[in-house]
């Protein structure tokens, strides 16, 4: 490993700690203050393990899972957080972040750009089981702390419709069927609430 090696990997992973600075819509389960991209990336990577028993899908692979836990939100430094239930946000969300990863990764060495920006398209584009695992999980995240808060605030904030909701929610459906009849539930049970329409 070349010392110019580190002294690109030293600069990236210093930019890297401003993902503890992005904040999301998603608050922590206590309700105390908003959760940041780094908490969210490392919330993810738990579940990732945790529940991995229940994965329903073929030949997926937990290190590559959480390889992609801790890669899929780092175009946001550059890009910005974009909630999913903002759809004004999401019109121009892939541009951003295409032009963000194009920014971000190349601060690697070439061979670790190279693998990071394919962990980061893989998950983006949703195409392979592994990414499927992942976008369950990652969506599975975000519902399981706004609903366990009791708050509802990222849906309240957004007018969020359980129709959205529960299409979001389609990867854990899909990945993690044995999750499928709790998040159904929570839908129903944040409707009643008015959390959501």
């Amino acid at each position: 490993m070349s010392v110019n090696n580190v002294h690109h990997q030293l600069n990236f992973l210093h930019l890297a700690d401003s993902m503890k600075q992005i904040f999301r819509q998603t608050t922590l389960i206590d309700g105390s203050r908003y959760e940041n991209n780094a908490e969210h990336s490392w919330h993810f990577a738990l579940m990732a393990m945790t529940l991995f028993e229940h994965c329903a899908l073929d030949g997926v692979d937990i290190e590559r899972i959480l390889k992609m836990a801790i890669v899929h939100d780092l175009v946001e430094i550059y890009a910005g957080d974009t909630p999913a239930h903002d759809i004004t946000a999401n019109t121009n969300k892939e541009q951003r972040e295409r032009e963000a990863a194009d920014k971000l990764f190349t601060l690697l060495p070439e061979e670790q750009a190279r693998e990071y920006r394919t962990l980061w398209e893989e998950f983006d584009t949703m195409e392979t089981p592994n990414a499927v695992y992942a976008s369950a999980i990652d969506r599975f995240q975000s519902f399981y702390s706004i609903h366990m808060s009791g708050t509802g605030s990222a849906w309240l904030k957004f007018n969020a419709t359980a129709e959205r909701v529960r299409t979001r929610m389609l990867p854990v459906k899909t990945a993690i069927p044995s999750l499928w009849q709790w998040v159904e539930n929570a839908i129903e049970e944040n409707i009643v609430k008015g959390f959501l329409i």
